[in-house]
């Protein structure tokens, strides 16, 4: 790990979204509406979420085939941003709350939301790819995080470790049981190998609304008394780090970089409670599935 703490590079011009596709509500006003909605989703929002979290899941694989060394994180946001849109989708993030761009890079140190720039992907760096696709009126949220070039033993087990993490929380997923369950199968396993288990960015509630207001915390909450329903849709997103949790926040207002700048993984996956269990929505297709395997 010869690379020394991520600094700002420079952001390109914002990507243009054809004209034909349609926009959240939220685009380039300073706060979506608020969700009034129920967590609880309807057959056709589900049908419609499994589409747009497909498509979100081929769209992180394509961008994942494009890491390695010597591209710079806004190729990848070109490749993801073309991506969607070559598949009527809208990149959710573009114009969410000012982000300027079409998916989130986080190398390294960086625990969410690095914004795409000039930066240069070095060899022995992980890297976070967060894309959400915004299709038929739904969104479907997913990240993974990747390795480039000859990465570390550490790093590289701190990745495999996060997405096993991520994978046992959503083993837990099913109806009557407590929210809650997620956190504490997360955090138990992160406590294993001595992991932090970042606290202030949590999974979300997702559907009609990049974000409902329903919080999936990534640690043991026991006073979190709302229960996994049938139908309800939310992300399990878990960030671990090697180090402490606490972090920065760079002058963009959007980088959180771990305080130790130690390094940081995270895997997401939207998901839907169903009566018997739960369902990943967030699986690239059959033409994929190798690739992200």
């Amino acid at each position: 790990m010869s690379r020394g703490p991520l600094t700002p590079g420079v952001l390109s011009p914002r990507r243009k979204v054809p004209a034909g596709i349609p926009r959240p509500e939220y685009v380039d006003r300073p706060a979506p509406t608020p969700y009034t909605g129920s967590e609880v989703k309807s057959a056709d929002v589900l049908e419609r979420m499994r589409v747009a979290g497909r498509l979100a899941a081929d769209a992180l694989v394509e961008v994942g085939r494009h890491i390695q060394p010597g591209v710079t994180t806004d190729e990848l946001d070109r490749i993801g941003h073309e991506y969607l849109c070559d598949h009527s989708a809208y990149p959710s993030t573009l114009g969410y709350r000012g982000y300027p761009k079409s998916l989130c890079t986080s190398l390294n140190e960086v625990i969410c939301h690095g914004i795409p720039d000039s930066t240069v992907i070095e060899d022995g760096d992980i890297v976070n790819i967060d894309i959400t696709a915004y299709l038929n009126g739904v969104h479907g949220d997913t990240n993974a995080t990747f390795l480039a070039g000859d990465v570390d033993t550490e790093s590289r087990q701190l990745v495999e470790r996060t997405r096993e993490a991520t994978l046992r929380a959503i083993r837990a997923v099913a109806p009557g049981r407590p929210l809650s369950v997620i956190g504490r199968v997360i955090e138990s396993y992160a406590k294993r190998f001595g992991y932090g288990v970042v606290r202030d960015f949590t999974g979300h509630g997702i559907g009609t609304a990049f974000h409902s207001g329903l919080a999936v915390p990534h640690y043991d909450v026991p006073e979190l008394t709302v229960m996994m329903e049938p139908g309800m849709t939310f992300t399990i997103e878990p960030m671990l780090t090697l180090g402490t949790h606490d972090y920065d926040l760079w002058d963009d207002g959007w980088t959180a970089v771990t305080r130790d700048r130690r390094r940081t993984a995270q895997f997401e996956h939207t998901l839907a409670v169903t009566e018997d269990g739960h369902e990943i929505l967030t699986l690239p297709s059959e033409a994929n599935a190798e690739s992200a395997a």
